[in-house]
Protein backbone atom coordinates (compact mmCIF):
# COMPACT_ATOMS: atom_id res chain seq x y z
CA UNK A 1 0.00 0.00 0.00
CA UNK A 2 1.37 3.41 -0.97
CA UNK A 3 0.97 6.22 1.55
CA UNK A 4 0.64 9.81 0.38
CA UNK A 5 -0.07 12.98 2.32
CA UNK A 6 -2.82 15.36 1.25
CA UNK A 7 -1.13 18.47 -0.18
CA UNK A 8 -2.91 21.68 0.79
CA UNK A 9 -2.30 25.41 0.50
CA UNK A 10 -3.38 28.26 2.77
CA UNK A 11 -3.48 32.04 2.39
CA UNK A 12 -2.24 33.97 5.43
CA UNK A 13 -3.69 37.42 4.77
CA UNK A 14 -3.15 40.26 7.25
CA UNK A 15 -4.55 43.74 6.83
CA UNK A 16 -4.50 46.47 9.48
CA UNK A 17 -3.75 44.00 12.27
CA UNK A 18 -6.49 41.52 11.34
CA UNK A 19 -6.29 38.19 9.54
CA UNK A 20 -8.72 36.84 6.97
CA UNK A 21 -10.36 33.59 8.01
CA UNK A 22 -13.35 31.71 6.70
CA UNK A 23 -16.08 30.06 8.72
CA UNK A 24 -17.11 26.75 7.20
CA UNK A 25 -19.30 23.74 7.77
CA UNK A 26 -17.34 20.61 8.71
CA UNK A 27 -18.27 17.18 10.04
CA UNK A 28 -17.42 18.62 13.49
CA UNK A 29 -19.69 21.66 13.07
CA UNK A 30 -18.87 25.27 12.15
CA UNK A 31 -15.10 25.82 12.20
CA UNK A 32 -12.63 28.56 11.31
CA UNK A 33 -9.82 28.14 8.79
CA UNK A 34 -7.64 30.26 6.59
CA UNK A 35 -8.75 30.35 2.95
CA UNK A 36 -7.25 26.96 2.13
CA UNK A 37 -7.71 23.80 0.16
CA UNK A 38 -6.21 20.96 -1.80
CA UNK A 39 -3.71 21.18 -4.62
CA UNK A 40 -5.39 20.10 -7.85
CA UNK A 41 -3.85 18.21 -10.76
CA UNK A 42 -1.74 20.29 -13.14
CA UNK A 43 -1.63 23.43 -10.98
CA UNK A 44 1.27 24.97 -9.10
CA UNK A 45 1.12 25.68 -5.38
CA UNK A 46 0.89 29.41 -6.15
CA UNK A 47 -1.99 28.88 -8.59
CA UNK A 48 -3.72 26.74 -5.96
CA UNK A 49 -3.49 29.32 -3.16
CA UNK A 50 -4.72 32.11 -5.44
CA UNK A 51 -7.66 29.95 -6.56
CA UNK A 52 -8.57 28.82 -3.05
CA UNK A 53 -8.46 32.37 -1.65
CA UNK A 54 -10.81 33.57 -4.38
CA UNK A 55 -13.20 30.62 -4.13
CA UNK A 56 -13.45 30.69 -0.33
CA UNK A 57 -13.30 34.42 0.44
CA UNK A 58 -14.05 36.32 -2.82
CA UNK A 59 -10.70 38.12 -2.52
CA UNK A 60 -8.04 38.23 -5.24
CA UNK A 61 -4.82 37.25 -3.48
CA UNK A 62 -1.25 37.84 -4.59
CA UNK A 63 1.24 35.55 -2.79
CA UNK A 64 4.45 37.34 -1.80
CA UNK A 65 6.15 34.96 0.65
CA UNK A 66 6.11 31.38 1.84
CA UNK A 67 5.39 31.45 5.59
CA UNK A 68 6.08 27.76 6.11
CA UNK A 69 5.48 24.14 5.22
CA UNK A 70 3.56 22.16 7.83
CA UNK A 71 2.94 18.44 8.33
CA UNK A 72 -0.08 17.57 10.45
CA UNK A 73 -1.79 14.26 11.10
CA UNK A 74 -5.53 14.52 11.83
CA UNK A 75 -6.29 11.62 14.13
CA UNK A 76 -10.06 11.92 13.67
CA UNK A 77 -9.81 11.15 9.94
CA UNK A 78 -6.44 9.36 10.03
CA UNK A 79 -5.25 11.79 7.35
CA UNK A 80 -1.87 13.47 7.05
CA UNK A 81 -1.72 16.94 5.53
CA UNK A 82 1.26 18.74 4.03
CA UNK A 83 0.33 22.45 4.05
CA UNK A 84 2.12 25.20 2.16
CA UNK A 85 1.15 28.53 3.74
CA UNK A 86 1.65 31.75 1.79
CA UNK A 87 1.35 35.36 2.87
CA UNK A 88 0.64 38.19 0.50
CA UNK A 89 -1.71 41.00 -0.30
CA UNK A 90 -5.26 41.47 -1.47
CA UNK A 91 -5.73 42.95 -4.93
CA UNK A 92 -9.53 43.15 -5.07
CA UNK A 93 -12.74 42.02 -3.38
CA UNK A 94 -15.68 40.59 -5.31
CA UNK A 95 -18.45 41.27 -2.78
CA UNK A 96 -21.23 39.69 -4.85
CA UNK A 97 -19.37 36.46 -5.60
CA UNK A 98 -20.78 33.25 -4.16
CA UNK A 99 -18.38 31.44 -1.83
CA UNK A 100 -17.41 27.77 -2.12
CA UNK A 101 -19.92 25.21 -0.94
CA UNK A 102 -19.74 24.89 2.83
CA UNK A 103 -18.23 28.34 3.39
CA UNK A 104 -20.55 30.48 5.53
CA UNK A 105 -18.57 33.71 5.49
CA UNK A 106 -15.19 35.38 5.34
CA UNK A 107 -14.27 37.16 8.57
CA UNK A 108 -11.41 39.42 9.70
CA UNK A 109 -10.04 38.56 13.16
CA UNK A 110 -7.31 39.97 15.38
CA UNK A 111 -4.60 37.60 16.64
CA UNK A 112 -6.29 37.75 20.07
CA UNK A 113 -9.63 36.69 18.57
CA UNK A 114 -7.92 33.86 16.70
CA UNK A 115 -6.24 32.66 19.90
CA UNK A 116 -9.58 32.87 21.77
CA UNK A 117 -11.36 30.68 19.20
CA UNK A 118 -8.89 27.74 19.12
CA UNK A 119 -11.63 25.18 20.00
CA UNK A 120 -13.41 26.27 16.79
CA UNK A 121 -10.34 25.92 14.54
CA UNK A 122 -10.40 23.28 11.83
CA UNK A 123 -6.80 22.38 12.70
CA UNK A 124 -3.95 23.54 14.92
CA UNK A 125 -2.28 24.88 11.77
CA UNK A 126 -4.52 27.97 11.74
CA UNK A 127 -2.97 29.49 14.88
CA UNK A 128 0.50 28.14 14.10
CA UNK A 129 0.54 29.90 10.71
CA UNK A 130 -0.61 33.17 12.29
CA UNK A 131 2.01 32.93 15.04
CA UNK A 132 4.73 32.16 12.48
CA UNK A 133 3.64 35.13 10.38
CA UNK A 134 3.66 37.40 13.45
CA UNK A 135 7.15 36.09 14.31
CA UNK A 136 8.32 37.39 10.93
CA UNK A 137 8.71 34.09 9.13
CA UNK A 138 8.85 34.91 5.41
CA UNK A 139 10.66 32.94 2.76
CA UNK A 140 11.08 33.78 -0.92
CA UNK A 141 8.52 32.22 -3.26
CA UNK A 142 11.46 30.80 -5.23
CA UNK A 143 12.15 28.44 -2.31
CA UNK A 144 9.61 26.08 -3.91
CA UNK A 145 10.21 25.20 -7.53
CA UNK A 146 7.34 24.22 -9.80
CA UNK A 147 9.05 22.16 -12.48
CA UNK A 148 7.09 21.38 -15.66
Amino acid sequence: MTWKPNVTVAAIIEQQGKFLLVEEHTSQGLKFNQPAGHLEANESLLQAVVREALEESAYDFEPQHLVGVYRWHADASNTTYLRFAYSGRILAHHAGQALDEGIVRAVWMTPEEIRATVPRHRSPLILQCVEDYLAGKRYPLELVTHYD
